[in-house]
């Protein structure tokens, strides 16, 4: 080790020794690169206080307390900002969405998040269509539901028509549906039911016409996309950089990426060129996905070779495998043996080698079947240090809460049932009721994060997961959990801050706004704490920070703008 590097990594607790030091006596501080004053200061701190004012030095938390107090730490190159009385909370932390295949394409495709009808949606398509090549393709790739529209129904391959002249159209709802038109069904060579990928028919209305909708399960749907043509690595690098930014506008200082269908080793190529152009908005943790079924082993042995659990640096980072471990876990509610052998043979190998693991889960029915392997693992290797996780379980038993709680296996939670809850209601009827129960789980202990599975299942916005959380009401309003079930709203927000930030073993350096910790927040456009719950998901970031940059600003904030870290 250079003697460079020996006295950096010396340095680095005496620097933060002193960051803790000013909160004690913050005159006799240095100068602080940035004040927030005058604002309302959510720390989430063991005692729940609420402060007027925090500094930022060398990327930490550097102080807490009165505006006056704070006043003192300043400079002559401090950057002051008054918050005129805003609130001020913690970055937020999605622990289970999929930036990364959203910011590959998010240049090429068509968002119908937050349209209220077929006629706004279809004229975004019109937008689209406007501003793109004559025959470029139009991708809607998921992220609404019919029942936002007014209209309750999906659109028509003829409505589709009256906007999309002349380009090829996909539009995909949840992993079950995909629109493709004339246009697109020629550039893709379906001709028949026999050009679909196995599973995948043609949809006919009651009078056995086409519908123009191609129905299937999910991996059809995941064929069928895999057909589009990829963007550029230009187009890529410049969706990545627009979606990270879009997810900064909400306050979200970081993600948890679980890899995903659709997203092939070489297309992480433009989120490590943003990476290394140090314009990365927010701090990026990433597992990697299965690529080939029945060679996960070796896949997983080959591209980790070289690359240990927690490999990079504080803006993009590697977090170990999931959440298809093996293909014949995902998904499989009645796994064979040789299924469940295989999948511990991979879990087997990365819990020796102390990589992190999240595995995909929806039913609480076949669960059995995961909990077994992994408390097969545990007698092993013990879990609990690896920080390892189920992902979505929306009806956990208390059952099945407890044996992860004996685990020490983690819960990613999303909001996918504000779309999906009528079908999984029709399903599984009062069960629902406690669907998910986030209040039992965090009183058995077990670590909670927030997220949101985004942006094929569901919209990126964390403040829509939060209010979901919160009221339990789906996008049309249906009561789908119980009160007991639902917590307060410094629970919640502690589940998508400091809750998801145990996922990458990052929970005492983010998710709090305590001296030492990483300067991650938000300054929000309306109280979190005290506006009515339907109006959480309206709310925004007006100015949001990480590591004490500024990375979004708007509104009042507009003249600290910066796109750069």
């Amino acid at each position: 080790m250079s003697t460079s590097k020996s006295s950096s990594l010396l340095l680095r607790p005496l620097a933060l020794l002193a960051i803790a030091m000013a909160a004690v006596n913050p005159a006799s501080a240095a100068p602080a690169d940035l004040l927030l004053i005058n604002g309302k200061v959510v720390t989430l701190d063991a005692a729940s206080s609420v402060k007027e004012a925090l500094a930022v030095e060398a990327g930490h938390i550097a102080a807490t307390g009165g505006t006056d107090e704070i006043r003192k730490l300043a400079g002559p190159s401090t950057k002051i900002v008054d918050l005129g009385g805003r609130t001020v909370i913690p970055g937020l932390i999605d622990s289970h969405i999929h930036a990364i295949r959203a910011g590959f394409r998010f240049a090429t495709e068509v968002n119908w998040e937050g349209a209220a009808s077929i006629p706004e949606a279809l004229d975004r398509l019109r937008s689209a269509a406007a501003r793109e090549k004559p025959d470029a393709w139009l991708i809607v790739a998921g992220g609404w539901t019919p029942r936002q529209f007014a209209e309750d129904r999906r659109p028509t391959e003829a409505e589709i028509a009256t906007v999309a002249s002349g380009h090829p159209v996909y539009i995909q709802l949840f992993y079950g549906y995909v629109l493709i038109n004339a246009e697109g069904r020629e550039r893709l060579n379906i001709k028949s039911e026999d050009d679909l990928p196995e599973g995948a028919k043609f949809e006919q209305d009651f009078e056995h016409r086409p519908t123009g909708w191609i129905v299937g399960k999910g991996p059809s749907i995941v064929a069928l996309y895999s057909r589009l043509p990829k963007p550029t690595i230009e187009e890529a690098i410049e969706g990545t950089r627009q979606f990270l930014r879009e997810l900064t506008s909400y306050g979200l200082t970081g993600v948890i990426d679980p890899g995903g269908h659709n997203l092939a080793p070489e297309d992480y190529a433009a989120l490590f060129q943003v990476w290394r152009r140090h314009e990365l908005p927010l701090r990026v943790v990433y597992s990697i996905f299965a690529p080939r079924p029945g060679k996960e082993l070796e896949d997983f042995q080959a591209f980790t070779q070289f690359l240990p659990n927690g490999m990079g640096d504080d803006w993009l980072r590697f977090n170990g495998i999931g959440e298809c471990v093996t293909w014949g876990m995902y998904n499989n509610d009645a796994p064979t043996d040789a299924d469940k052998e295989a999948f511990y043979r991979v879990a087997r190998w990365a819990a020796e080698r102390g990589l992190r693991l999240t595995q995909h889960w929806n039913n609480d029915r076949s669960v059995h079947h995961l909990l077994d392997v992994l408390e097969r693992v545990n007698r092993e290797v013990p879990l609990a240090p690896l920080r390892w996780s189920i992902a979505h379980l929306h009806d956990a038993s208390d059952e099945s809460l407890q044996r992860m709680r004996a685990l020490g296996v983690g819960w990613l939670m999303q909001d996918g049932l504000y779309f999906a809850a009528p079908s999984y209601i029709a399903e599984r009827g009062t069960r629902m009721q406690r669907s998910p129960p986030i209040v039992s789980a965090r009183k058995l202990g077990i670590v909670v994060g927030g997220g949101t599975d985004a942006n094929r299942v569901m919209v990126e916005n964390p403040f829509v997961s939060l209010r979901w959380m919160l009221d339990g009401l789906t996008v049309d309003g249906i009561a789908s959990r119980e009160k007991a079930e639902i917590p307060s709203r410094e629970e919640a927000l502690r589940i998508y801050t400091e809750g998801s930030a145990w996922f990458a073993h990052d929970e005492n350096r983010r998710g709090r706004l305590v001296p030492g910790m990483l300067a991650d927040l938000a300054v929000l456009s309306d109280d979190y704490f005290t506006v009515p719950v339907s109006h959480i998901a309206k709310i925004k970031s007006l100015l949001t920070v990480v590591g004490g940059q500024i990375v979004y600003a708007v509104g009042p904030f507009s003249d600290l703008d910066t796109t750069h870290r």
